[in-house]
């Protein structure tokens, strides 16, 4: 009896060694399946992540060249802001060039005004003389003509020969003439 107990208890533990050993090895085989899964699911994690690495650096290489655009663009708005304010101060300082070159215009052009008034005044006043002293010698010249048709037929004329007839009119606008042009 004891050695059909002991028969069965090895064949009992010839069992479960089996049983055992099919256990391991489909334990092992999910946990080969498992470390394949886990390998795979790391590989891609491992991916994502150096791909989200090399994002980053991009990301970073990037936002390095924003920022180093950034400081250009500042550096050339500080640049145009100085040069705004140049102008500004240049655009005040013509303006007031301006403003001060109409008030010496403005005042130039009233002295030239008041000058040209007074030059026509003068005109008109040496006009009017001229004009009375154009009637005066026609009226002396009338009287001188007829004073000599007055006087005896016997005068230098006839001694001499007949003298050309006067030209009143051509003669006294040539004089008037030669008086406007010596006052101008």
């Amino acid at each position: 009896m004891e050695t059909v107990s002991l028969e069965h208890q090895i064949q009992s533990v010839q069992r479960h060694i089996a049983f055992l050993k099919k256990e391991q090895t489909e334990l092992l085989h999910d946990l080969h399946l498992e470390i394949l899964r886990l390998q795979k699911h790391c590989s891609e994690l491992t991916h994502d992540l150096e791909l989200k690495e090399l994002e980053a650096r991009q990301q970073d290489a990037l936002d390095r060249e924003l920022e180093r655009r950034c400081r250009a663009m500042e550096a050339r708005l500080e640049e145009k802001e100085r040069a705004n304010a140049e102008l500004r101060r240049e655009l005040r300082h013509k303006e007031t060039l301006v403003a001060a070159l109409r008030c010496s215009l403005r005042a130039k052009e009233r002295a030239f005004l008041e000058e040209l008034k007074r030059r026509s005044h003068r005109a008109a006043v040496l006009d009017a003389r001229l004009q009375q002293r154009a009637e005066a010698a026609a009226h002396l010249s009338l009287q001188l003509h007829a004073a000599a048709r007055r006087l005896p037929r016997l005068s230098a004329r006839d001694v001499e020969g007949p003298a050309p007839p006067p030209r009143r009119g051509s003669a006294v606008r040539s004089q008037q003439r030669r008086r406007r042009n010596k006052l101008f």
